[in-house]
C-alpha cells in the first residue's frame, strides 16, 4: 500500500469514526431511556380517596407496559409517571396544572383530574402548553370549548342521561309491571353532576314520561341531610336520583333516608357517578340500606378484566375495581400506544397521534372503539350501569360486560 492510499484510509477511517460521534447523542435523542406521563388528581383534601385510587391504577399500567418492554417504537424507552396533587378545589386544581407545566416540560401527555370542575379548570392551563389530556371527567363543557388537546375517554354526562333513562324506564317497567311516574333530583353542584341533571331537566324526563316534583342542589359536603329527605318525603317521588361526589354526602342522604323509612326500595334511588359505589361507603354505612342502590358510570371494570380486579386487590387491598383505577389504566396505554404511533417523545406529535387513532375496540372503556371525534371525545362511547347486590356494586349494564342481571327494588 503507498503512502498515499495509507494517508486516504486513515482520512476515510476518522471521518467514519466523527461520524459515528456525532450521530450517536441524535439516536440516542430519539430513543429516550425514559418518558415521562403526568397524573394530576387530588391526593389531599375532600376527594383524597378518589385521587389515591386513581394513581393505583396508572402505577399498575405503568409497571405492566415497562415490563411488557415499554415503547417499541423508542427502543423500548420506559414510562415515568410523574404525580401532582390538585388538591381540593377548582383554585388548586389550576394551580397543580400550572406547576405542572411549568416545571415538566417534558411531558409527553396527561391523565386527570377527576371532578369535572377540576377538569376544566386544568384543561385551560394545558390547552395552552399543548400538552394533550386524557380525562375520564364527564362535563360536556371539556370537550365543547374547541380544546385541540383534550381527550374525553368516557361517555359525556348528558349522552349518559340519554342512555341511561329508557334503560331505566325499561327496568322498572319489566320488575314491578308499571312505569314510574314521578321522580324527585337530589344534586350536588360539581360539574358532572350539574351537566347529568342539565339534560334530565331540559326535556329529557319529560321525554321519558316523568314529571319532576322535587329538585334541589347542594354544596358538598353536607352538614345535614335532615331539610332534604324531608322534601323528598313530602313529594313522594316514584324514583330518586341522587348525584353527590362525596362519600360522606351520599352516606349522609342514604343513613337519612333510612330513618325517615324510605330505603330498601321505598324509593328506588338512582345515581350518577361513583361516590354511591366507592369501597369506603361500607366503613360508615350498613350494606343493606345500599341493596338495589343503582348508579351509572363512566367505565368499572367488568367482565374480561379479572385479572386487574385480582391484581388490584393484592396489591392495594382494593376490594373491586372502580372507573377510577380502570379508566386511569386504560388512558396510560392509550397515550403508550399514541407514543407508538407518533414515533416520537413530543407533546404534539402524540396529540397529533390521539387524534388519528383508530384502534378497534377498547380494552378499558365501554362500549365505542379507540377513535376520537373532533371535539375529542371518544366515539361511541358507553356508559356502565352498576348495582348494590348483596354488599358489592356489579355491573349490569351493558349486557355484554355484565356480571349480574339487574332487579329493580320492591316497593
Amino acid at each position: 500500500m503507498t503512502d498515499m492510499s495509507r494517508l486516504a484510509l486513515t482520512r476515510r477511517t476518522m471521518l467514519a469514526a466523527s461520524a459515528a460521534t456525532l450521530l450517536a447523542p441524535r439516536a440516542f435523542a430519539q430513543s429516550p431511556a425514559e418518558v415521562k406521563v403526568g397524573l394530576l388528581v387530588p391526593l389531599s383534601g375532600l376527594y383524597a380517596r378518589p385521587g389515591a385510587v386513581m394513581k393505583m391504577g396508572a402505577d399498575m399500567a405503568i409497571d405492566h407496559i415497562n415490563k411488557a418492554g415499554g415503547v417499541k417504537a423508542l427502543g423500548g424507552a420506559k414510562l415515568k409517571l410523574v404525580v401532582l396533587d390538585s388538591g381540593d378545589t377548582v383554585e388548586k386544581a389550576k394551580n397543580a396544572a400550572q406547576r405542572m407545566v411549568a416545571q415538566e416540560t417534558d411531558l409527553v401527555a396527561a391523565s386527570g383530574a377527576y371532578l369535572s370542575s377540576f377538569t376544566l379548570a386544568a384543561t385551560e392551563v394545558t390547552e395552552r402548553a399543548q400538552l394533550p389530556m386524557l380525562t375520564l371527567s364527564y362535563s360536556d363543557l371539556i370537550t365543547d370549548r374547541g380544546f385541540k388537546y383534550v381527550f374525553q375517554t368516557s361517555a359525556t354526562a348528558a349522552s349518559q342521561a340519554r342512555q341511561a333513562l329508557p334503560l331505566l324506564m325499561k327496568l322498572a317497567q319489566s320488575a314491578s309491571g308499571k312505569m314510574p311516574k314521578t321522580v324527585a333530583i337530589i344534586t350536588d353542584n360539581t360539574g358532572a353532576s350539574v351537566a347529568s341533571a342539565k339534560p334530565m331537566r331540559e326535556g329529557l324526563l319529560k321525554e321519558v314520561g316523568l314529571d319532576l316534583v322535587m329538585d334541589e342542589t347542594f354544596t358538598p359536603p353536607l352538614s345535614d341531610a335532615t331539610p332534604l329527605v324531608q322534601k323528598v318525603r313530602a313529594a313522594k317521588p316514584d324514583l330518586l336520583f341522587f348525584l353527590p361526589t362525596v362519600i360522606s354526602d351520599a352516606k349522609l342522604v342514604l343513613e337519612k333516608m333510612n330513618e325517615f323509612g324510605l330505603s330498601q326500595g321505598r324509593i328506588p334511588t338512582i345515581s350518577f357517578g361513583i361516590a354511591i359505589a366507592e369501597p369506603d361507603i361500607l366503613q360508615t354505612i350498613n350494606p343493606t340500606l345500599l341493596q338495589g342502590v343503582i348508579t351509572c358510570v363512566g367505565s368499572w371494570a367488568t367482565k374480561g378484566h379479572e385479572a386487574l380486579i385480582a391484581e388490584l386487590k393484592s396489591r392495594y387491598n382494593e376490594p373491586w375495581m372502580t372507573q377510577n383505577a380502570i379508566s386511569t389504566y386504560g388512558d396510560m396505554w392509550l397515550i403508550k400506544d399514541a407514543l407508538e404511533k407518533a414515533g416520537k417523545a413530543d407533546k404534539v406529535a402524540v396529540a397529533d397521534a390521539l387524534r388519528s387513532m383508530d384502534g378497534g375496540p377498547s380494552k378499558y372503556y365501554p362500549g365505542g372503539i379507540l377513535k376520537f371525534d373532533d371535539k375529542g371525545r371518544r366515539v361511541d362511547a358507553e356508559m356502565t350501569v352498576v348495582q348494590w347486590q348483596n354488599g358489592i356494586p356489579v355491573t349490569v349494564f351493558p349486557q355484554k360486560l355484565a356480571v349480574a342481571e339487574p332487579f329493580w327494588p320492591k316497593r
